[in-house]
């Protein structure tokens, strides 16, 4: 008797455990959920449009069903793409795309589940890209434009989203890789290094012909300074000699004889200059200049 009050009072705790298990559920602030009924939407709880609604939430058990979405922005990796520049070039680029959740309810109707939704949004994004990438060059896409070709695929993946009513803004989408298929990028890596090789030959004729301009100007340089040293050298040694004529003329001038005897012996000094000269002068020959051998090794003459 005393068994079946206990067990009638755990099987009802354990219904009710239940019936609370399946009528309430709690929303975070970072989700927003769908209430579905029968697998029809009936309420949305804690949209983005809206900042209450999280937390503690109840719904009819076993009758409707609670389906949940991220707020935060949501980052999708495209596989790798290979597509086609404006050269004919193939690449193969490595991208991605984050978007946010702006209608759940739209979301829901449209693409159902996150997973269902990166697929689709993959697809737009390779679309777009070949769109953009067809249009322009590798060099662009590397680095002379890339900003702005991002910037137009993402209007354009943008666009189709609203076209297609997915329910959802698109943030950003950015390339994170771009490179050439293993198949070509020997040849690719091959004719890039024969064009800086002749970029490196072309800036080395430059520098040669900019070298050989600097050396020639600097000929040219010592050229006219070495003449115009040589020019100003002469000028006053002229001067000088000039200046030492005229002391020698003034000098003679008042000293006749003076003159003549330092003529004869500057004569005399060159004729004796190697040394092994023997002169021999009569007594009368010059009183002045036998006054100045006096003191030679005989009376009447000088040796050198």
């Amino acid at each position: 008797m005393t068994r079946t009050p206990v067990i009638a009072w755990l099987v009802l705790t354990f219904g009710v455990l239940i019936l609370l298990a399946n009528s309430l559920f709690v929303v975070e602030q970072r989700q927003e959920a769908i209430v579905l009924q029968l697998g029809q939407p009936v309420r949305v709880i804690h949209p983005p449009s809206e900042a209450g609604g999280a937390g503690l939430n109840f719904k009819i058990p076993f009758m409707q069903d609670v389906v949940k979405f991220d707020r935060r922005n949501i980052v999708m990796e495209a596989d790798q793409e290979e597509v086609i520049d404006g050269n004919e070039q193939r690449l193969v680029i490595d991208a991605f795309l984050r978007y946010r959740i702006s209608d759940p309810l739209q979301f829901y109707r449209t693409l159902r589940d996150e997973r269902t939704a990166n697929d689709r949004l993959e697809r737009l994004v390779n679309s777009s890209l070949r769109q953009v990438v067809g249009s322009t060059t590798t060099d662009d896409i590397i680095a002379g434009r890339r900003d702005a070709l991002m910037q137009q695929s993402k209007l354009d993946v943008e666009r189709r989203a609203k076209a297609s009513r997915l329910g959802i803004d698109v943030i950003d989408l950015r390339i994170k890789r771009v490179d050439f298929p293993a198949a070509n990028r020997a040849s690719v890596y091959r004719r890039m290094q024969t064009q800086r090789q002749q970029v490196a030959a072309l800036n080395r004729a430059q520098g040669e012909q900019q070298k050989r301009q600097i050396i020639a100007g600097a000929d040219k340089e010592v050229t006219i300074t070495l003449a115009q040293a040589q020019q100003q050298g002469e000028t006053i040694r002229g001067q000088g000699d000039a200046q030492r004529t005229r002391i020698f003329a003034e000098s003679f001038g008042r000293d006749p004889s003076f003159a003549r005897f330092y003529r004869q012996l500057q004569v005399y000094e060159q004729a004796m200059a190697q040394g092994d000269t023997t002169l021999v002068l009569s007594p009368d020959a010059y009183p002045g200049l036998m006054g100045t051998f006096a003191n030679g090794p005989s009376g009447g003459g000088a040796r050198r």
